[in-house]
């Protein structure tokens, strides 16, 4: 069974908020903090996972994903804030 990942990352000083779906979390995550994916993400230096949610079904992710998407940024910290109230790196890769 394949997973679905929403998640939120966003930079060292926590200015961005940037919403995302992948079924690799951990692939998607090496490719922000390298800024391999030229774009928002890039430009913004998104690079630190804060957030993420596990879905089985690829629909309910997509679902998920929009709703959040559609958030004001104060309603999308106190999500963070509930699982990560310290905003702390949840996939810290060690080179």
């Amino acid at each position: 069974m394949k997973n679905y990942y929403i998640y939120i990352a966003t930079n060292y000083t926590n200015s961005v908020l940037y919403t995302g779906i992948t079924n690799n979390l951990y692939r998607r995550m090496y490719e922000h903090k390298n800024g391999l994916t030229p774009g928002f993400t890039k430009k913004y230096k998104v690079n630190k996972l804060v957030f993420y949610e596990v879905f089985n079904n690829p629909e309910d992710a997509i679902c998920a994903e929009k709703k959040i998407k559609g958030w004001i940024r104060n309603k999308k910290i106190e999500l963070i804030k509930i699982k990560n109230p310290e905003f702390k790196d949840l996939l810290d890769f060690k080179d």
